[in-house]
């Protein structure tokens, strides 16, 4: 962890805060309780903590295996000394107390099919304009890939990057599932796992600044975004990502021996 610490102090003049009291209070509680718990169930090894902005507007796009993905990428960007802000589901808004953390440290939630789907990107476009960094999960949920190779993204990340001129950042991680694996509803802290993070560079895409948002270029966009994360995942992983993203199909279809490969 020695980048992380050198970083932090490097960044110290530069580090990010809530705007107001209460979200500098749930922001240090959430500190208090988060770096601890993912330090006892997991060792972390970041590389490229760099590659997030100290300061202004990001788009950080990361793989998604585990329900623990949230607490270990919420560390990871604290690290970098941003305020990490999720896009996370709006049920979490019903649970007492957990409401007021994630008001005061001004996440943003998602409303999947609903008529309020649009305010969850309209929250997010307004969070990047404010000079804020922004976590997203293209592949929408727990990827269902078997292997654990991200899904076909969803085309929110290319609206978010084609319309906001700010580093979009990929990120992948792997290790969470070791721990905790939800489609098994396996946990196991012990013996000790590692999580490995990789941080790239920000993406170039001067090939798509100006460009009308059809659904061809969200889909180009998209798995750009999505396919530098695909590619950081093997190097963790040592192994040679698929070529395509995983798209869960039908029952029938995977019978035929569809591996959902888009």
């Amino acid at each position: 962890m020695s980048e992380p610490a050198n970083l932090k102090r490097s960044r110290k003049g530069t580090k990010e805060r809530p705007p107001t009291a209460a979200g500098r209070f749930w922001l240090w509680l959430a500190e208090l309780v988060f770096y601890p718990v993912t330090a006892m169930l997991a060792r972390v090894e970041v590389r490229g903590l760099a590659h997030i902005p100290a300061t202004g507007p990001a788009l950080l796009v990361l793989n998604h295996v585990s329900h623990l993905d949230p607490l270990y990428d919420g560390v990871t960007v604290h690290r970098a000394t941003r305020v990490p802000r999720f896009m996370a589901k709006n049920t979490l808004w019903n649970v007492p107390v957990l409401r007021n953390v994630l008001n005061g440290v001004d996440q943003i939630p998602v409303f999947r099919q609903t008529a309020d789907a649009r305010k969850s990107l309209e929250a997010a476009h307004d969070a990047l304009e404010s000079g804020k960094t922004v976590i997203i999960y293209p592949d929408g949920t727990v990827t269902k890939d078997p292997e654990g190779w991200p899904m076909s993204p969803k085309p929110g990340v290319a609206r978010l990057a084609l319309e906001h001129d700010v580093p979009i950042v990929p990120i992948a991680r792997w290790g969470t599932r070791d721990v905790y694996d939800h489609y098994t509803k396996k946990f196991r802290p012990l013996p000790r796992k590692t999580v490995h993070v990789r941080i790239g560079e920000p993406l170039d895409m001067s090939a798509y600044r100006g460009r009308e948002a059809d659904p061809q270029v969200l889909r180009e966009i998209s798995e750009l975004a999505m396919g530098r994360v695909r590619d950081l995942l093997g190097e963790i992983r040592e192994q040679q990502p698929p070529a395509g993203f995983y798209s869960p199909r039908r029952r029938e279809d995977r019978s035929r021996g569809d591996d959902g490969r888009a």
